[in-house]
């Protein structure tokens, strides 16, 4: 709140905790600066999400972006690329992953560990698919399609805990239709234990890609898959490389004056279906519609 009072700075990294994301970014915009947020770009809150979309839009020179780690990794790029190109065709089937390795919750079963420290313990507790972002990318990020109905399954603990967001679930796994008419099944979990696991695989009527890379009918027809090239001096950062490019395509798309990579509408379209995802949980299933997000409207 008080660093958006300085009129010597331009742009702002909004890396507050999860529950403020978009009243925050709401603010740095309100002081006439650009805005990247760290993810979620709204945490359980469609409102919030939905009034930041209305900010943005009223404000038409300045850039919003949402810094989704997947959309910089190597394989989350060569996906887009080859989309792009016509190499997947159709996509009838996706999946996004978001595994945890250490618990991110107050579910650890079998375990008295409270979870990782946050603001106000905000990390505590929440539902899986309130922090989706990181497994959406790999249908939304990769086509720039939406999802639009969903039925999620959550996965209760062996020992569940009180939790101020009231939710019984450390794991959710969510099945979505998309706007291709295909279908997507997204999984989260906050409290598995191993190797943490952000990965996705599409599959689709000319190709798919997986683990193993690409393979289609047009695979000697693919483009460069290269990601952007970094400054000299710049780090890769982590996430699989994608926190220096996160920040540059930020930073070009200031310069440049053209749509980041991931604008608001890509931001709640990659969102906003993990609450409705984990409100479909909470009545065992349900198909559920979800909202549709454009800057355009």
């Amino acid at each position: 709140e008080e660093l958006v009072k300085d009129d010597k700075i331009e742009a702002v990294f909004v890396a507050t905790d999860a529950p403020s994301h978009a009243r925050h970014c709401i603010e740095v915009l309100n002081h006439g600066k650009h805005v990247a947020v760290a993810v979620p770009v709204t945490f359980g809150n469609i409102e919030e999400g939905e009034k930041l979309l209305e900010v943005v839009k009223k404000n038409r020179g300045l850039k919003f972006m949402m810094l989704e780690t997947s959309c910089m990794r190597a394989d989350f790029w060569a996906m887009r690329k080859i989309f792009q190109a016509g190499g997947f065709g159709k996509l009838v089937y996706s999946e996004g992953e978001y595994f945890h390795g250490s618990p991110l919750s107050a579910y650890a079963p079998g375990s008295t560990y409270k979870g990782i420290g946050s603001y106000k313990n905000w990390r505590n507790g929440g539902p899986p698919q309130w922090y989706p972002t990181h497994n959406n990318a790999y249908y939304i990020g990769v086509t720039d399609g939406t999802f639009t109905e969903v039925s999620c399954i959550g996965v209760e603990p062996e020992k569940p805990k009180e939790n101020p967001y009231n939710n019984p679930f450390n794991a959710e796994i969510a099945f979505f239709k998309t706007s291709e008419g295909g279908l997507s099944r997204q999984g989260r979990s906050s409290a598995t234990p191993g190797t943490t696991s952000e990965i996705g695989r599409v599959w689709g009527t000319r190709g798919m890609f997986d683990h193993e890379g690409y393979m289609g009918l047009d695979a000697d027809k693919l483009p460069d898959l290269t990601r952007p090239a970094l400054p000299a001096g710049v780090p890769e950062g982590g996430h699989g490389g994608s926190h220096g490019r996160l920040m540059q395509e930020f930073i070009f798309s200031i310069i440049e004056d053209r749509k980041p990579l991931v604008d608001i509408a890509s931001a709640l379209n990659m969102t906003i279906p993990g609450i409705i995802a984990h409100q479909s949980a909470m009545k065992n299933g349900d198909w559920l519609k979800i909202p549709q997000y454009t800057i355009n409207t």
